[in-house]
């Protein structure tokens, strides 16, 4: 018995088809094989085409069938993880209406702003945990003021992993949890938030039919099942955001517990069982995945949008031509903690709620020509990143959750000794890093919501600790120095 995973990111569609009884990963592929394009038209926008998405779904489901010897009626359950906060159209016959507004996308701020001020700070605050800010109601409001020929037409409003179970089953269903993550969840009333609908004059019809996160959320069809080389009837049996479901990837589901990845944007996760917000809305606040009316699971969500395109953007513009990422490291490496003096602010892909929803810009501080070389700006580069993720655990700390240890998967920024080192140093929290990534645990939430596994504790016993990295006292002032220097650039 087979389970199949799905990681709808903005930069690759990833999948992973798992061994349910052993947890063991057969076979796993991502497509495009560089990374995808996000347009946009005017500053701040970002935009992606959801066929994109249907088609490097395709792509990466082929490859990996190609590297499994398999029996496709084995496949027992597909579970789908997705970016968050984006905005599908689709009219009553399911055609996409425009492209996707994604994540990154800082369009709606203003928005999301005015309706703070009109509604007042307290309805917002308790009812949605956060602002309306730049997420998906706030989004789609856009549309309505900008585009109200676009919105017209609407018969339905999706997030991109709602958008890919429909195209697989021809179902559009959406979770409490992806409901939150837009802000269309009113925590109090535990319904749909009316009360912003009716300001930002989007019809209730627009929501489609909530489904529990784990549970069947429809079936593949024959059409698609030929489509994709896989069998029809294949239930679709969980869908989370792509943060919920790293902690979920991380078997992260209980208070207090942190989940961490540094991917396009990074995330610190954590997981708190009493119904709290930051009153600056710095923070974020959802539905975690295992959340229930009686018993809350709601995740703390630190977002630095800047981090690995920051990583990426300086392997581009600073490192030679032909070298490798572990070429960077080794050559950052090669400055000492706090890069004498170099600070790097990593705020340069759009409006970072963090920073109150600024669009700050990324910048260089403390530069000294006759000093300083390639090796600083890679590691202030890091550092900054990094002291970007130690700003917000403040905030989090601020609200009564402590962070002593950090899950991680061993990917992305996390396979930087550097990055690892600094994040350990800075906060004082140990990390432990575990073989496991977004598909694996969309499968594995799959077999959740299958009833193939009692529990998440059944689901992640395969889950291997590979590393542990603990803070080097030594170390710690010196990174306390850094951080409190780049900290002095953010005002």
């Amino acid at each position: 018995m087979y389970l199949l995973g799905y990681d709808i990111g903005s930069s690759s569609v990833k999948c992973s088809l798992i061994d349910a009884q052993s947890g063991a990963c057969l076979g796993t592929a991502f497509a495009p094989k560089s990374e995808a394009p996000i347009k946009a038209i005017n500053p701040g926008w970002a935009e992606q085409n959801p066929a994109d998405w249907w088609s490097y779904l395709k792509a990466a489901t082929a490859d990996v069938l190609s590297q499994c010897n398999i029996n496709v009626k084995d496949i027992a359950a597909i579970g789908i993880s997705y970016q968050m906060h984006g905005l599908v159209c689709v009219d009553k016959d399911q055609n996409v209406l425009r492209p996707a507004i994604i994540w990154c996308d800082s369009r709606a701020v203003g928005i999301g702003e005015e309706a703070f001020s009109e509604l007042g700070r307290s309805q917002c605050l308790t009812h949605l945990l956060n602002t309306p800010g730049n997420f998906t109601a706030s989004k789609l409001a856009w549309v309505k003021r900008n585009e109200p020929e676009i919105f017209e037409k609407i018969d339905k409003i999706m997030l991109p992993g709602d958008y890919i179970a429909m195209r697989l089953t021809g179902e559009i269903c959406t979770t409490v949890s992806g409901l939150s993550e837009g802000m269309f969840w009113d925590f109090q009333n535990g319904d749909v938030a009316n009360f912003l609908l009716d300001y930002y004059g989007i019809p209730r019809s627009f929501i489609p039919e909530i489904k529990p996160t784990f549970a069947e959320q429809g079936r593949l069809t024959e059409a698609v099942a030929e489509e994709l080389g896989l069998a029809a009837g294949i239930p679709v049996t969980y869908r989370a955001g792509d943060q919920p479901n790293n902690a979920l990837s991380l078997n992260v589901f209980e208070p207090g517990e942190i989940a961490s990845t540094a991917g396009t944007s990074g995330v610190v996760y954590g997981v708190n069982g009493e119904i709290s917000f930051d009153p600056k809305s710095r923070v974020n606040t959802f539905a975690h995945v295992n959340h229930q009316k009686g018993n809350n699971r709601l995740g703390i969500l630190l977002c630095i949008n800047g981090t690995g395109i920051l990583n990426a953007w300086m392997k581009r513009n600073i490192m030679l031509e032909g070298l490798s990422y572990a070429d960077m490291n080794d050559i950052a490496a090669q400055a000492p903690i706090g890069a004498q003096g170099v600070s790097v602010m990593p705020f340069g892909n759009g409006a970072e709620r963090v920073l109150e929803n600024r669009e700050a810009g990324c910048s260089f501080h403390g530069i000294n020509f006759n000093t300083h070389n390639r090796s600083h700006l890679l590691r202030a580069a890091q550092e900054g990143i990094v002291f970007g993720f130690k700003y917000g655990i403040e905030i989090m700390e601020d609200m009564g959750m402590p962070i002593n240890k950090i899950h991680a998967g061993n990917a992305n920024m996390f396979l930087s000794p550097l990055f690892r080192d600094t994040l350990a140093g800075v906060t004082g929290a140990t990390i432990e890093l575990y073989d496991t990534d977004g598909s694996i645990g969309a499968a594995k939430g799959a077999g959740m919501g299958a009833g193939i596994y009692k529990d998440h504790n059944e689901a992640f016993a395969s889950l291997q600790k590979i590393k542990v990295i603990e803070p080097k006292a030594s170390d710690m002032p010196a990174y306390n120095e850094a951080y409190q220097l780049w900290k002095s650039h953010i005002n």
